[in-house]
């Protein structure tokens, strides 16, 4: 069973949504048929570090909002991940670029580390206020999950897996996915956003008893995308 996934590194739903998937997939019978693959996706593709300039003055000027109502609702935001054992921590986080994370992910992908590069950049920017845009700390990220820091560098200062990251991002586009967290089971089955882990549990049940009984009548498990994340949909 393949389940592909796109979401972004600043994306606050994806880190919350891959641990509600995560905590279904530890329930599933069948887990260890599951092949998961992440998809690259950018909410904010032109956003850079700006210095002086924090989470909550980046939230308020992209929503047309007020630096206050921004925090109350990256505060909400946090409540939520305590809900699935992460701790935010926002007043921290530093707006960054999340192009060459992605490439990251793809150059971990090919050491079969893609799943480890994930979790480590999105801890290192929710949890730790790490700026995934510099070169060294992306460096130092890759090392700490078994990447060769001279791979990594050589990686950084080249185009490499620039060709990959935009290819997840246009076939997303092609699937008409507009927020992320966005997960696909076996290339039929579509789920949106950060949905309850019993959904999640659900959807890799019933697609397992269609592949046992080898039927492929096609059901709608998309969710709401109240859980999701669009350009300047939420807090990033």
């Amino acid at each position: 069973m393949k389940v592909n996934i796109w979401s972004d590194i600043m994306c606050p739903f994806c880190y919350i949504g891959k641990r509600k998937f995560e905590n279904a997939l530890v329930q599933f019978s069948g887990k260890e048929e599951v092949e998961v693959e992440w998809h690259s996706f950018q909410l904010q593709p032109d956003v850079q570090q700006v210095p002086g300039k924090d989470l909550y003055d980046f939230f308020a000027e992209i929503k047309g909002t007020s630096r206050e109502e921004a925090k109350q609702m990256n505060d909400h935001m946090a409540n939520m991940a305590k809900e699935v054992g992460l701790n935010y921590d926002f007043d921290h986080a530093v707006v960054a670029n999340t192009f060459d994370g992605h490439r990251l992910i793809h150059l971990a992908a090919k050491h079969g580390l893609q799943d480890q590069a994930k979790e480590r950049l999105l801890s290192a920017y929710f949890t730790e206020g790490k700026n995934i845009q510099d070169q060294d700390t992306l460096v130092q990220l890759g090392a700490e999950v078994g990447l060769q820091e001279e791979e990594v560098r050589a990686m950084l200062v080249s185009d490499a897996f620039a060709y990959e990251v935009k290819a997840d991002i246009q076939s997303a586009q092609n699937l008409g996915i507009r927020g992320v967290p966005f997960f696909v089971i076996n290339h039929k089955y579509g789920i949106s956003g950060a949905q309850p882990s019993e959904l999640f549990l659900e959807a890799l049940q019933k697609v397992w008893q269609e592949e046992q009984s080898a039927v492929a009548a096609p059901v709608d498990t998309k969710g709401s995308d109240d859980a999701s994340c669009s350009d300047g949909a939420c807090a990033v």
